[in-house]
């Protein structure tokens, strides 16, 4: 292949799949053509997996699949396949516990060698490039000499990924009880960092699924212990430099134990939940820190993520131009010291206190990253509103110096999973916090993730130009439900919960198998892959399951419908030995154990000023009650022959059974209080 010349991806959406376009090396996307490629050529595939924010992607790219000779051995002997993880989740959970099976570890980019029909028999992540060539060659002479030990590896590797992705349900265990839950909760406390929150050690991911499992837990059985290890994350996240303290918003990860230096990809999903996390603390213990968090979150998501045909997209690249007009991780964000001088002038003694431009402050040659001290009006003896104004005085001058870099490279994906998730936080953002075009922004989401549904109820896995792209997965089915659920919640009009009970119908339909619980990650129209796959797992976005069940046991509550809330408990029983195993990777599903073990509620509230007491009451953090609120009379389950004309009464109820109902607000508060 000539330099240049374009190869097969430069058809296709995907920005990381044309950043790849130019290789010299021949990429094909994943489908069924460069599949039957493979088989007709007895070729092993190559599959190579990543996505557009990730800097060891590009690294590898720039020392391999750029070099020619690199190109040359992987074209001659190999049929190379690029896959985006965020497109083809399905591909890549598959491989990535392939790859843990073989190395005991994970990560992207994610490198697999497959026999032609996909059944894979190796596997790395980065590689320098002699080591590359050197593990292709070999890998190509094994195939070739040795193809019945090829074979026979393959059979049984995947043997094994499908083992691993089977849950084994014990036909009499029983659903975890309050004491069960306490004690895997008390197990949790060992891994808590008690300088810096998260988890002990680094690199430091935010994991808000294990946060807000842990505020439910402390809502319902108070824990000085569980209180101060969640103040304390959620402070020292949002004041280290894993937080952009210029224009808002959170990065991945952080690369040191103290929530310093970040791994600067900005992603979608993890902003949404936690614009939900920080809002429910913000309810929960009313620290006004928490609110401001939120709203910089917001602003960044609506700043930078925001996609003009609708939806947001997904991730703004670790790597940014350098002075020079190198790719460097973390050139967009990071500060010398004489610029801040030169940019604050007069402002700078004082910035320097507030933002640890000290030895703690320093990243690497010379550059800091910015992250808060403790230092706030009080303690610098500064009048309040002084002091805010002086902050946001030194951010806009330096957000306005930052503006004239090279921004980080944007990942155009408009992905419906991760927009259901941001559909949630933004209706979270304006439950709890009443931040101005929170509101307004989760309609415009709701309005357009509703228009992405067809007559079936079928969704699509993305959009790109304004056009479907892909099937839709379980993971986009149960977070765009339960945005739906939310935003019912803040608006109350019963469209988005019929919306949610589509989505719920057609997953029901087509992600199911008869005696199967759980529902499976592809629907059944999909093209077979070698497992499917079900996803049970909570990490840095909460398994589709255990959002699925959820979804379920809500939507039965509110319609009486006893068979979704039966389906929610067979789901929870299903996965009930592997919680008890790794209770730490099913936080999201403890969750919900926690709503079946303690009392849930429903809060009917009907009358002329039922919004307004929705409004109201959902300004606590009531993880045991849904506020469901209606203006007009309704036929609905939850608000048939509830209302009064001119009267609004608020009716609590449990298990079908409903007290005698609030006349006042003050009441409807009381009682659920």
């Amino acid at each position: 292949m000539e330099p240049h010349t374009p190869n097969a991806l430069i058809r296709e959406s995907s920005p990381y799949l044309l950043q790849h376009a130019y290789n010299p090396v021949q990429w094909l996307p994943w489908n069924e053509e460069t599949l039957a490629k493979a088989r007709a050529e007895n070729k092993p595939l190559l599959i190579s997996i990543g996505y557009a924010a990730c800097h060891w992607c590009h690294v590898m790219e720039r020392e391999c699949f750029e070099e020619n000779e690199v190109a040359e051995v992987m074209n001659a002997h190999f049929i190379p396949v690029k896959v985006d993880r965020e497109e083809r989740p399905d591909v890549d959970q598959i491989y990535m516990d392939a790859l843990q099976i073989m190395t005991g570890s994970g990560g992207w980019p994610l490198n697999v060698v497959a026999l032609p029909d996909g059944r894979p028999f190796w596997g790395a992540t980065y590689l320098p490039r002699e080591q590359w060539i050197s593990a292709l060659v070999q890998l190509h002479r094994l195939f070739r000499d040795q193809p019945e030990k090829v074979v026979g590896y393959a059979a049984d590797l995947t043997d094994a990924v499908h083992k691993i992705n089977v849950p084994l349900p014990d036909p009499g265990a029983q659903l975890p009880n309050t004491d069960v839950l306490a004690q895997w909760i008390e197990g949790w406390k060992g891994r808590f960092d008690p300088e810096y929150g998260g988890s002990r050690g680094a690199p430091k991911f935010m994991m808000p699924v294990t946060l807000r499992c842990l505020l439910h837990w402390d809502h319902l059985h108070p824990d000085p212990a569980v209180e101060a290890h969640l103040r304390r994350s959620l402070t020292r996240m949002a004041r280290g430099g894993l937080y952009d303290q210029l224009g808002g918003g959170f990065s991945r990860y952080s690369v040191d134990a103290r929530w310093h230096v970040p791994h600067f990809e900005k992603m979608l999903y993890d902003n949404a939940q936690l614009m939900t996390l920080y809002s429910e603390a913000y309810a929960r213990y009313g620290d006004p820190y928490y609110r401001e968090v939120v709203a910089g979150t917001l602003e960044f998501v609506q700043a930078s993520l925001k996609a003009p045909e609708g939806g947001y997209y997904a991730s703004l690249d670790a790597d940014s131009e350098d002075p020079e007009g190198r790719l460097t991780e973390g050139a967009f964000y990071r500060w010398r010291l004489d610029e801040l001088q030169e940019v604050l002038g007069g402002d700078y003694a004082l910035f320097e206190r507030v933002f640890h431009l000290g030895a703690e402050g320093h990243w690497e040659d010379g550059y800091y990253v910015l992250m808060r001290t403790g230092a706030d009006a009080e303690s610098l003896g500064m009048d309040s509103d002084v002091f805010q104004t002086w902050l946001e005085r030194c951010r806009k001058v330096l957000l306005a110096r930052r503006e004239e870099r090279p921004a980080p490279r944007l990942d155009h994906k408009v992905l419906l999973s991760w927009n259901g998730l941001l559909l949630s936080g933004l209706c979270d953002t304006w439950r709890y916090g009443q931040l101005e075009g929170a509101r307004t922004a989760a309609l415009e989401l709701g309005t357009f993730l509703s228009g992405q549904m067809d007559t079936e109820g079928r969704l699509p896995h993305g959009v790109s130009e304004g056009h479907p792209k892909g099937n839709g997965f379980l993971e986009d089915y149960a977070a765009v439900a339960e945005g739906f659920i939310r935003l019912f919640g803040i608006t109350g009009n019963p469209h988005w919960m019929e919306r949610a009970r589509n989505l719920a119908a057609y997953v029901e339909t087509h992600f199911s198998e008869s005696g199967q619980a759980l529902f499976y990650f592809n629907s059944g129209q999909d093209a077979p892959l070698i497992r499917r796959t079900l996803e049970v797992a909570d990490n840095v976005i909460p398994a589709s399951n255990s959002i699925m069940a959820e979804n379920l046991f809500v939507l039965g509550h509110f319609y009486g419908n006893a068979g979704q809330i039966r389906r929610a408990a067979e789901m929870l029983a299903a996965i009930g030995p592997s919680m008890e195993r790794y209770s730490g990777q099913h936080a999201n599903w403890l969750r919900l154990a926690l709503k079946r073990e303690a009392p849930f509620r429903e809060l009917a509230i009907c009358g002329p000023e039922a919004l307004g007491w929705v409004a109201e009451i959902g300004l606590q953090y009531l993880p045991q009650v849904f506020l469901a609120g209606c203006e007009e009379a309704s036929d609905l389950p939850l608000f048939r022959e509830r209302y009064r004309p001119g009267k609004t009464r608020a009716y609590l109820c449990q298990g079908g059974a409903c007290q005698q109902p609030e006349t006042t607000l003050e009441g409807a508060i009381q009682a659920v209080s």
